[in-house]
C-alpha cells in the first residue's frame, strides 16, 4: 500500500464535513475518536480529516503538533482501512483529551482504533 496522504484524500468538502456531523456513527478508543459516514460514489475510497480541541490545547502550535501526529499515525496504518472498505468513506480523527500522549502511544491507540472501525462496519 502506497503510505502517502495526498489531497484528494484530504476531507475538504463542507458538504462531507456536514454529513459526519448529522448522519456520522462514531467508534471510540480512548482518547481518540473516529466519526465516520458512508459516501455515494466518490473517486477516492476514503477521505480524511482530523481535529483537535481548542478547549483542551489553547496554543495552536500544540493543536498542530497533535493534528500532525494524528495524521501521522493515517497515515502509516492506512493500510488497515483501506484493506476492508467496501464503499467510500468520510472519516474524522479527534484527539479528546489534554493528557499529551507520545507518539507510539497514538500510533497503537490509532491501529486498535481502526481495527474497531473495520469490526463495526463488517457486521
Amino acid at each position: 500500500m502506497n503510505a502517502t496522504y495526498p489531497k484528494a484524500e484530504k476531507l475538504k468538502k463542507q458538504k462531507h464535513i456536514d454529513l459526519l456531523f448529522s448522519e456520522g456513527k462514531s467508534v471510540s478508543k480512548y482518547p481518540l475518536r473516529l466519526v465516520y459516514a458512508p459516501l455515494e460514489e466518490n473517486e477516492v475510497p476514503l477521505e480524511f480529516g482530523v481535529s483537535v480541541s481548542k478547549r483542551y490545547f489553547k496554543k495552536a502550535v500544540d493543536r498542530n503538533y497533535f493534528k500532525r501526529v494524528l495524521r501521522e499515525t493515517y497515515r502509516l496504518n492506512k493500510d488497515l482501512l483501506h484493506s476492508n472498505l467496501k464503499q467510500p468513506y468520510a472519516m474524522m480523527f479527534f484527539y479528546q483529551t489534554k493528557e499529551r500522549l507520545s507518539y507510539a502511544e497514538i500510533d497503537l491507540k490509532t491501529k486498535l482504533l481502526f481495527e474497531k472501525f473495520v469490526e463495526t462496519i463488517n457486521k
